[in-house]
């Protein structure tokens, strides 16, 4: 029997047919619009039925007995876990105040549905602190883009002439976007790759930029420079739809490529060259990922690149950036049941928090500096559901630290894990196979695609929507929660779209709620102040900010720059793998026997200078930590610079790149820490 439904093991969200046997999940295909020669495979679907029947899935409750002296756990029926959950976080709020108590989400379990049901529990009783970690992953980002016209925008990519990949590896982390590209390019397209590693879209570009790592906004600035010096903007679409032209012109002047271009470690030349490229090849499209995240200076970076579609008039145009058409759906979340005057301990962010209608509180750092530091008051309980703080937040040694000292850590995974095992209760989450839900993406567009459960539960997992439900109902809040099923749960979100799950289930290829329309700018604005594109923000003004990017000059986007002559290396945190998702998937066996180590990729040069073998142990070393790994001398990387394989540390903590990082200095706006670059050590220490 085949079945169809919506892959959630990475954050594609990519529709495959599924065939079940006997009620089991045999195999998984991903639906394609290539022909099958050119379709790009996923390890992880294709070790979909390793994932699901792995002996090391969490199939049972796990309850910790702090006052025995093995510090183990038992396994109990969801009755007592829930029970015991719940009896915790009433107690302490009894104690202490709801906002003692917080939720903490991964990536996981995706941001859609689930995300609104958490914040929905927390808001209910009484708690401001439900936090994602989109400080540090895409929200970040999505702020950046709302302050410039209003939304984040999706590529055209598939009808572009001209596609710019920055901080994206496409060909790991996202195949329907990998395959857009081939096809893009088999019709013409020009590929420009922005990175400071050589990746797979990198060695297939028809330009690739080295950058030097974390110098994205002063490359964008300088593109932009290039841009309205040899007058290549779309001077219509600027003159009639954009705001603070002349100021960004002013700024421009000071970041022009013979003046950074040694910054950047690249040729002014080739700047200029990549910028007249970009600018008058039309239709044009970004499409930005990753590799901005996480960096000090992510806000001003991925304003100046959102201002690079605007100056060529790029934005909602076929083949360019789209401004999306989100289903409309109903706000469950419950904010306003929220204590007036009740800060969430992200308050220092006031920008951040409230940029966006549902996106909600996501400067994860903040929860840190709760827990071990009380300010602005203290966390004593944290729900963990579908993530791996231990070893997937800055500053490693300092997160385990605070996840020691509360009196209650509750953990949500298909796994054992790093956190896991901090944990005083653990609750088995289903797999995506295993469960119904509405994906972010179906959210976030016109077209909506259900993602249904095809088989059973495996074991006694619970899938994340039945937890938050029941344990909402153990804490009195059945009213709140009086959904029996996740499908009355989505239709009652799903109202206003005037869609059902039951035509969703009919439609797996999904209902599109609107046409797609470009140019909707020509009769609604831009969902800005102005109602236009905002070179120059009068809200990041009003607060205190920059209006333009790097109006108060670039500065240094590295930690630890002040220390480089003892730490002389920048220490670049890896690409994702296509065979794990961050810290995700490394107990399944078939999977490591693809990939079974990470390691530290060093250039040849430096290699020999430092006297490096190839698989020679190395250990590196910042003001924060260390890390033991072996090197793999590649040229993928420039000089002065090593990649460090990511999400090893959940196999082994001596490999936790987050050893390395700090999270002491934070972007003033989005709270972001720069943990994707900092100056680093490296030596030998043995065979």
């Amino acid at each position: 029997m085949k079945k169809d439904t919506v892959c959630r093991l990475c954050s594609a969200c990519c529709p495959v047919e599924v065939d079940i046997r006997d009620g089991r999940l045999i195999a998984a295909r991903r639906k394609s619009f290539l022909p099958p020669t050119q379709q790009l495979k996923c390890p992880k679907l294709q070790a979909a039925a390793d994932i699901t029947y792995s002996r090391k899935r969490l199939v049972a409750p796990l309850l910790r007995d702090r006052r025995d002296p093995s510090g183990g756990f038992r396994q109990v029926e969801w009755d007592e876990a829930l029970d015991a959950v719940a009896t915790r976080m009433q107690d302490l709020k009894r104690r202490h105040g709801a906002q003692s108590v917080a939720w903490l989400r991964g990536m996981a379990a995706d941001w859609g549905a689930p995300w609104d049901y958490a914040s929905r529990l927390m808001h209910a009783f009484g708690s401001p602190n439900v936090i994602g970690n989109g400080s540090v992953c895409h929200v970040a980002r999505e702020m950046a883009h709302n302050f410039t016209y209003g939304a984040m925008t999706i590529p055209q990519i598939k009808d572009s002439r001209c596609i710019v990949i920055w901080g994206k590896n496409d060909r790991n982390t996202c195949p329907p976007a990998f395959e857009a590209i081939l096809y893009a390019r088999q019709r013409g397209a020009r590929l420009i790759v922005i990175d400071p590693v050589r990746t797979a879209l990198a060695e297939m570009a028809d330009t690739w930029l080295q950058i030097k790592p974390g110098h994205d906004g002063l490359l964008a600035m300088a593109m932009i420079a290039t841009i309205i010096e040899e007058e290549l903007h779309d001077r219509d679409f600027v003159q009639n739809w954009c705001i603070g032209f002349d100021k960004l012109k002013r700024v421009a002047q000071n970041f022009s490529p013979e003046t950074v271009a040694e910054k950047l470690w690249l040729d002014a030349a080739a700047i200029r060259k990549t910028a007249r490229h970009y600018a008058t090849t039309t239709p044009a499209c970004i499409v930005d990922g990753n590799g901005l995240d996480m960096q000090l200076q992510v806000f001003d970076a991925t304003r100046a690149v959102c201002m690079l579609r605007a100056l060529t008039g790029n934005l909602d145009r076929p083949g360019g950036d789209l401004i999306p058409q989100p289903v409309p759906t109903r706000d469950i979340q419950l904010k306003e049941r929220l204590p007036s005057g009740l800060p969430p301990v992200t308050c220092d962010y006031p920008l951040f928090n409230g940029f966006h209608a549902n996106w909600g509180l996501h400067a994860q750092s903040t929860l840190v500096d709760a827990i071990l530091e009380k300010l602005p008051y203290p966390v004593r309980m944290l729900i963990v559901q579908s993530g791996n703080p231990a070893v997937t937040m800055t500053d490693t040694n300092r997160v385990r630290k605070a996840l020691q000292t509360l009196e209650c850590l509750v953990a949500i995974d298909l796994f054992a894990t790093q956190t896991t095992r901090l944990a005083d209760i653990v609750l088995p989450a289903a797999g995506c196979f295993e469960k119904t839900q509405l994906n972010r993406a179906s959210l976030r567009h016109s077209l909506v695609i259900l993602q249904s459960q095809i088989i059973d539960c495996v074991g006694n997992s619970w899938p994340d929507w039945k937890i938050t439900f029941e344990l909402g109902r153990r804490l009195g809040l059945e009213k709140e929660f009086p959904w029996k099923t996740v499908e009355e749960a989505i239709d009652f979100q799903l109202g206003p779209a005037d869609l059902t799950t039951a035509q969703l289930q009919t439609h797996p290829q999904g209902i599109g709620t609107r046409q797609v329309a470009f140019a909707k700018y020509r009769e609604s604005g831009f969902k800005t102040p102005s109602g236009k594109v905002e070179f120059c923000s009068g809200r990041l003004d009003t607060h205190g900010y920059s209006s333009s990017p790097f109006e108060q000059g670039f500065g240094t986007p590295l930690s630890f720059a002040d220390r480089r002559i003892r730490y002389p290396f920048i220490g670049i945190s890896g690409e994702r793998s296509s065979r794990y998702t961050h810290s995700q998937f490394r107990q399944i066996e078939s999977l490591r026997r693809q990939e079974p180590e990470g390691y530290v990729d060093i250039h040849p040069q430096d290699a020999r200078r430092l006297g490096i073998s190839d698989n020679q142990l190395l250990k590196i070393s910042t003001p924060k930590g260390s890390i033991h790994m072996k090197a793999r001398i590649s040229d993928i990387v420039h000089t002065g610079s090593v990649l460090i394989a990511w999400g090893w540390g959940e196999v082994d903590p001596a490999q936790s790149l987050n050893n390395l990082t700090d999270d002491a200095c934070r972007n003033p706006i989005t709270a972001t820490p720069s943990n994707r670059c900092f100056m680093c050590k490296v030596e030998k220490c043995g065979d």
